[in-house]
């Protein structure tokens, strides 16, 4: 199923752009047919002269202390160029990770270190004139380790006695103190609380598996500069930390990023392989590609963070919620990476999505010696989320209430204060319940009879979700555009927004196309060069369209206003009173008075026949330069020129996500039968991309909560299931059909023309809502993920044991 044919979009509603030609509308993406043809070029596909290939040998063992490593049988193989270790890379502290000045990251990494601290780290680099040669080569390095104790839970991590895996950290092997967020009074809410619950969920250690594996090339020129192509979410973040950790000046560093095969948040960081690959160049005056195999992007890549929660809550008798306290742990792996930004994000989420006065959250993110956990979509969100929204049904039950009742009840509204401590805007999450609650005709499924169901039953249920649009506050972002007008009428913009294979540039070409009055055909879009586009914090934190889209339609606008300048001398008619549509100026409600907006735009061409055979103008004789680009003397193409900077607050989308279950009560298989995903995100700028971002992030959710789990062996670390092979994913003949609805009843004001994020909402709440309706089927439930086959036979033998009479025996 097309996301165009399982797509119904709900445009019957107020506060949108007034008679959009453009925005709303599922353009052609403008990658499309490079893409399609083949023609798309990744940084694996470029060709380099002289190109040396780079490999990481990884540590077979999960913490240690490196006693001696000869690397001189490799250096002596025909082929090899470079080696290099801990022993002559530059030591110094990197975050890892894009934001290293801000509270989400932590600076806890070496480009190699002399102790490795998880099984598959790094720990020395070879660049060969072929890749066959560099793994040969990995095979003559001699390494000795001295062991250290391995503590691969975070239980074992925080007992009093446990080794310190970083010795820069706060203690107790936490990567960051204790998160702890406290409004209200929470002892009076569970006092004053009719019922009180609690209960215990985790998740494990799903990967983000993009399609394209981490690569890198990088090459000096004659002058010292550094060019380097790379597949990654954060060009500008890139640029700036090699800068720092190489000692390089900013304009010495120039990154180049076209094509992506998918981030999903986890290319925001730094693999190592960025730093040793421009070392590595440097040695040899050659360049080198570093390309990560599948197997690497499990090793040497990212994970979701897994986790444990301990949840309290206390509700009325009518369903208000009153008190909510829970205590989230984080397991962050061997380095820190985005383990601050998920612990204070995933924390405070608690806050909100159901409406609390009264809350205590503590959070806590810990060092283990395993994968590092990163930056992935849903951002702590996933984890926190799934636990209150199971919990919710569990109150609704012991509550005699339907759980969609209660959520509703207590869904946040118009005031309520959001995580970031912003004012909620509009009724998004209660319209996202309502309109579920009438597609799927709830109430009648929830009175439904079970008689007559056999071996395989089936059940519905459903999860809610608010995701932030912009990671403000925990950071300080501003979105950077240049738009241009040339004189043929076309327009360029130039951003420097990543594009993840998503079709932002798209969204964003439609919104200078909708504000300039142009057609979308005529607007192209410069990317991925931090020479020449502006500066830009990453693709991350669902803000590409919000925030950058945002900056461009403010160029775009500025861009209007000169033209609308300089047409009005044509039209004899303020430039007040002029509009464009369609590539046609004209004065509103007189379509009869219009210039051709391709010969406005020419004016500057015009000109230049007014000029004399000496290149004077025929008057006046003398000019300030001022006047010389006024639009009375017409402008050069050059001049017609926007910039803008845009410094968002934070907005939220919403969903709440219906879903058909099947349960094989002799297998333990669960089979999503049906979703029915209602988002509210403002204005939508094009559905069919919207929608296909809503379907994969569900795809990815079914995958959390069905199949997806990265397994290390707890006795030595090892990596278990490091290939496509052996870590399931659903697959697209797994996939269920999905009815998704999109709706734009409360648009931000914020984002352009009312748009909000969608990229990482639609992994949330399919999560819970699969928990939710396997317990609807078999009446257990589950309260982590993934929730495996076999566990499912375990429970229902546990389910009917506990229902069995007593007999003398199992009573004695």
């Amino acid at each position: 199923m097309t996301a165009r044919d399982a797509m119904a979009l709900d445009l019957d509603v107020a506060n949108t752009v007034a008679a959009p030609t453009i925005i709303g509308t599922s353009v052609t993406r403008t990658d499309l047919t490079a893409k399609v043809t083949g023609d798309a070029r990744y940084v694996a596909d470029m060709s380099h002269i002289g190109l040396l290939h780079g490999k990481t040998l990884r540590s077979k063992i999960a913490h240690a202390k490196i006693k001696r490593i000869d690397t001189s049988k490799a250096l002596a193989l025909p082929g090899v160029k470079a080696v290099l270790t801990h022993e002559n890379v530059p030591r110094v502290l990197h975050a890892g990770s894009p934001h290293p000045r801000s509270a989400s990251v932590t600076c806890d990494q070496y480009i190699l270190d002399d102790r490795v601290r998880y099984w598959g780290e790094g720990i020395a680099v070879v660049a060969a004139s072929s890749e066959d040669i560099a793994e040969e080569a990995l095979g003559l390095i001699e390494v000795e380790y001295e062991p250290l104790p391995a503590l691969f839970t975070v239980e074992d991590a925080m007992r009093p006695e446990a080794v310190q895996i970083h010795d820069r950290a706060p203690g107790g092997n936490l990567v960051l103190p204790p998160v702890l967020v406290e409004r209200g009074d929470v002892e009076r809410g569970f006092a004053e609380a009719d019922l009180v619950i609690e209960g215990e969920y985790e998740g494990g250690r799903p990967t983000p598996a993009y399609m394209e594996p981490n690569v890198v090339t990088t090459e000096w020129d004659g002058n010292g500069n550094l060019t380097v192509w790379i597949s990654t979410q954060t060009a500008f973040m890139v640029r700036g930390i090699m800068a720092e950790v190489l000692g390089l000046p900013l304009h010495k560093v120039r990154v180049l990023v076209d094509h992506m095969g998918g981030g999903f948040g986890a290319k925001q960081d730094l693999f190592q392989t960025e730093f040793l690959c421009a070392l590595l160049a440097k040695q040899t005056r050659r360049p080198v590609r570093m390309e990560y195999t599948r197997e690497e992007t499990f090793l040497g890549g990212r994970t979701r963070h897994p986790f444990k929660m301990w949840l309290k809550q206390g509700f009325k008798k009518d369903g208000t919620c009153v008190a909510r306290q829970a205590k989230v742990i984080f397991n962050s792996g061997a380095y820190g990476s985005h383990g601050p930004g998920v612990t204070i994000v995933g924390t405070s989420a608690l806050t909100s999505l159901y409406r609390c006065e009264n809350v205590r959250l503590e959070g806590r993110c810990v060092y283990t010696n395993s994968p590092i956990a990163g930056a992935f979509r849903g951002y702590g969100c996933v984890q926190t989320y799934y636990g209150l929204d199971i919990q919710m049904d569990e109150a609704a039950e012991r509550l005699g209430l339907d759980p969609a009742e209660l959520k509703l009840r207590n869904a946040v509204r118009t005031g309520d204060i959001a995580p970031s401590n912003h004012p909620v805007l509009g009724h998004g999450l209660e319209d996202c319940i309502r309109r579920g609650i009438a597609e799927v005709d709830w109430a009648t499924l929830r009175t439904r009879s079970r008689a007559g169901e056999g071996v395989v039953r089936h059940g519905w249920g459903m999860g809610c979700e608010m995701h932030g649009s912009s990671a403000y506050p925990g950071i300080k972002e501003q979105g950077n555009a240049i738009v241009k007008m040339n004189e043929d009428g076309s327009v360029v913009l130039m951003t420097g927004t990543a594009g993840l294979g998503t079709g932002a540039h798209t969204a964003l070409a439609q919104i200078v196309a909708e504000e300039l009055g142009v057609r979308f055909d005529d607007v192209s879009v410069m990317h991925g060069d931090t020479n020449v586009v502006p500066w830009d914090i990453g693709a991350f934190a669902s803000h590409t369209t919000y925030m950058g889209g945002r900056a461009a339609q403010m160029a775009a606008a500025e861009v209007k206003k000169q033209l609308l300048e300089r047409a009005a001398g044509l039209l004899d008619a303020p430039a007040t009173s002029l509009e464009v549509r369609g590539g046609v100026i004209s004065v509103r409600r007189d379509a009869g008075s219009a210039a051709g907006f391709h010969a406005a735009a020419a004016v500057g061409q015009e000109a230049a026949t007014a000029l004399d055979t000496s290149g004077a103008a025929a008057a006046p004789t003398s000019m300030s330069v001022r006047d010389a680009v006024s639009p009375r003397k017409g402008i050069p193409a050059a001049q017609f020129v926007g910039t803008a900077t845009y410094y968002p607050t934070k907005s939220y989308s919403f969903a709440a996500h219906f879903v058909e279950v099947k349960v094989d009560t002799e297998t333990g298989k669960i089979e999503v039968v049906q979703v029915v995903p209602v988002h509210e995100i403002g204005k939508v700028i094009h559905p069919v991309a919207a929608a296909g971002q809503i379907e994969g992030g569900i795809q990815q959710g079914i995958g959390h909560a069905l199949y997806e789990d990265y397994q290390i062996d707890l006795q030595t670390g090892r990596s278990l299931n490091a290939n496509f092979v052996d870590y399931k994913m659903p697959l697209a003949m797994d996939m269920p059909p999905i009815r998704t609805i999109i709706l734009e009843t409360a648009p931000d004001p914020g984002g352009p023309f009312g748009a909000k994020g969608v990229g990482e909402d639609p992994i949330v709440a399919i999560g819970p809502a699969i928990a939710n309706a396997v317990y609807d089927a078999i009446g257990v439930r589950f309260r982590h993920y993934p929730i495996r086959p076999e566990q499912v036979l375990q429970a229902l033998r546990e389910k009917r044991a506990a229902a069995a009479p007593a007999t003398p025996e199992t009573a004695t």
